[in-house]
């Protein structure tokens, strides 16, 4: 406890109400009169088989931006600002420097996302787990005003769908990554040249934060963005219908962007083609806006200047879909329907089917 404090404590604003180590933790809300109608969006999700890959090269201080990142960035999609999250650390023995680090990348992703951090557990299960081991997860709760919800519902014909790029693999997809390193007999603290590190360290490159940046878009475009789509689980395709409207379709042009280094050397070592992955693998692509067509250049100027590479990736339809193969009906919301078509730039077309 002693050495987090000081990191927690820089998440916490004026609402946050007592201090580290309670019960449970406290938020006032009185900044909320000030809503019409606000809507509380909450997410929970941990980081998946990546915190084996933190574990083998016993770098721990990055699987908490990881963890933000999927829990917090879920929130911003239906619009809502972030107010506060817990975490929860299971481990087979508690290690305090490693438990040290991992709640100080909580906090520092907090931090950058405007979240107040306000309590979290670590439960030491020995004998479940083994005393290296140990697993994340967390759950935040943000604010939305109920006319300025995000989605299906603001999305027409015409409207263009944006790509931000991801810093990486981010938290999704490691089952495969971990069973490509294994199969190829790498090491993780081995130097790859075309990663220009280590492959652990390559692969632990923590999860970009779009949190902030997504909640000044919105305050820029104001009712001309649309939705927000975070690709994860599922990939590219499958994370985008679930956010268009049922009879909408949308398709997405490969060759508007080049996958990074780690995704092709990943690929490469397993002997995979790069569109086989799609939907395990973001690909460079970390998150989606729609926004109407008029707003495509102002949205993709702001993104940059937060730092944030962003493109036009392809636009909504609702004619007729073509012949052919689709992604639809992802994580039981019946949507749109989406497919990635053309091949990927700076590889031939029949490297990408």
């Amino acid at each position: 406890m002693e050495l987090m404090k000081s990191a927690v404590r820089r998440t916490q604003g004026a609402e946050v109400v007592g201090g580290v180590g309670g019960f449970a933790g406290l938020f006032d809300v009185s900044a909320l009169r000030g809503y019409t109608r606000p809507l509380l969006a909450t997410s929970t999700d941990g980081v998946g088989t990546k915190v084996a890959i933190a574990q083998a090269i016993d770098k721990h201080d990055t699987i908490g931006q990881d963890l933000v990142g999927m829990v917090v960035d879920d929130i911003v999609v239906v619009g809502a600002k972030p107010l506060f999250m817990t975490d929860y650390i299971a481990c087979g023995k508690v290690v305090p420097e490693r438990i040290a680090d991992i709640v100080r990348g909580i906090a520092d992703g907090c931090a950058a996302t405007g979240t107040a951090l306000v309590g979290g557990e670590t439960a030491e299960h020995p004998g479940l787990l083994g005393p290296s081991d140990y697993d994340v997860a967390g759950a935040a709760t943000g604010v939305v005003e109920a006319d300025r919800v995000l989605g299906a519902d603001r999305i027409g014909p015409g409207d263009t769908v944006i790509a931000l790029a991801s810093s990486g693999l981010h938290a999704n997809g490691f089952s495969l990554v971990r069973h490509i390193v294994a199969g190829a007999g790498i090491q993780y603290g081995d130097r790859s040249a075309d990663l220009g590190a280590t492959w652990g360290e390559a692969l632990l490159e923590p999860t970009r934060l779009y949190t902030a940046p997504l909640l000044r878009l919105a305050a820029g475009l104001g009712d001309r963005l649309h939705a927000l789509s975070h690709v994860t689980g599922g990939g590219i395709g499958a994370n985008l219908a679930r956010v268009l409207p049922a009879g909408t379709w949308s398709e997405l042009d490969r060759s508007t962007w080049s996958p990074p280094a780690v995704f092709r050397v990943l690929a490469e070592a397993g002997g995979l083609q790069l569109a086989s992955t799609e939907g395990t693998w973001n690909l460079g692509v970390g998150f989606l806006a729609v926004v109407a067509e008029d707003a495509v250049d102002e949205a993709i100027d702001a993104l940059e200047r937060d730092g944030i590479p962003a493109w036009a990736l392809g636009s909504v339809r609702a004619t007729a879909a073509p012949a052919g193969e689709w992604i639809q009906g992802a994580k039981g919301v019946d949507g749109g329907a989406v497919r990635l078509v053309g091949g990927y730039a700076d590889i031939p077309r029949d490297g990408a089917n």
